[in-house]
């Protein structure tokens, strides 16, 4: 938690620290058929008992990729930790049988500098946008809330959506998958109703509370759109807004408006110390980046994700004689 919040203050210094509570659940939950697997640096010179940890690199092992998270001490930084974290990771990736390897970057860090000067490639950049609670103007966000067209409902499911919902849930979320210009909000999504429910078991064992808005299309039954956020248990004073998807032929009705307003009125209920959103959006999804301006968002900084070959990774990073 330490080099944790370290890193944090120098790379995001507007984000909350992260308090020590379920970190350990955080870190060792996954889904099913999914791996992490964790290695720290450590200060072998303190006396028995006592710890420090310089550096922490996890290897998420999911599908045909593995997905990194590095960090490193800013004292200790630029002195070859780094790069050792990431040597020991990308080999056993490339043992598993992996063949890429991806990490995100947060703009403005020495990060991007990092993952490029080990031919890490850009694949592609998202912007972080922030709402500050109070400065929400609850009287415009009302009309937004109650701005949906007719023949449609909105429905609030704190903790994800029941049983019954799963399968039309899944199908607006498959959508999403189809490389359609009306991307989720930020995070790969899970399409399939079982896949679904485990990810809602995931999150809540790793503290992240889910809540999931709905706008259902009453003739059919259909979910037409739907926004989902958890609030984590390590830093419960900001939100993390995931997928908003409005399915295709539903567009045009003010539903992206109206779902994302009312999750922002559930919240003010629901989480009473809740103080900020957060929100990661494609820097083509003009329309999403749209009603997040209209709500209040404000733009922070851009984050991009990078890939690399795991084979040439390891023949690069293999320390010589």
């Amino acid at each position: 938690m330490e080099t944790l919040n370290k890193v944090l203050a120098t790379d995001l210094p507007e984000d909350p620290p992260w308090q020590e509570i379920q970190v350990r659940e955080y870190l060792a939950e996954t889904m099913p058929g999914e791996r992490r697997i964790s290695w720290v640096a450590e200060d072998d010179r303190l006396p028995e008992g006592e710890s420090q940890v310089f550096g922490h690199v996890t290897l998420l092992l999911l599908g045909n990729d593995g997905v990194l998270e590095v960090l490193v001490h800013p004292n200790l930084r630029r002195r070859g930790l780094g790069q050792q974290l990431v040597a020991v990771a990308a080999r056993r990736a490339y043992l598993e049988g992996f063949s890429t390897i991806s990490v995100e970057a947060i703009g403005g860090t020495s990060a991007i500098a990092f993952y490029e000067s080990m031919s890490f490639s850009k694949d592609y950049v998202e912007t972080r946008s922030v709402l500050n609670l109070s400065s929400v103007d609850w009287s415009s966000l009302s009309a937004m809330a109650s701005g949906i067209s007719p023949g449609y409902r909105v429905e609030y499911h704190p903790g994800g959506p029941s049983q019954p919902l799963l399968e039309a849930y899944a199908q607006a979320k498959l959508e999403a998958q189809d490389g359609d210009e009306n991307d989720p909000d930020s995070r790969p999504s899970s399409a399939d109703p079982q896949r679904l429910r485990d990810s809602l078991d995931t999150l809540h064992r790793r503290g992240l509370k889910p809540y999931v808005v709905l706008a259902i299309h009453e003739e059919t039954g259909e979910v037409a759109g739907l926004t989902e956020l958890v609030v984590p248990a390590q830093h419960p004073e900001r939100a993390d807004q995931y997928d908003t998807i409005v399915v295709r032929k539903h567009r045009g009705y003010g539903i992206d408006r109206a779902i994302k307003a009312r999750m922002l009125f559930e919240l003010r209920t629901a989480e009473p110390t809740l103080r900020q959103v957060q929100t990661w959006n494609a820097q083509h999804n003009e329309s999403m980046l749209k009603v997040n301006a209209e709500l209040g968002f404000q733009s922070d900084r851009d984050w991009y994700e990078y890939a690399a070959d795991v084979a040439q990774l390891v023949q690069r990073l293999e320390p010589t004689d």
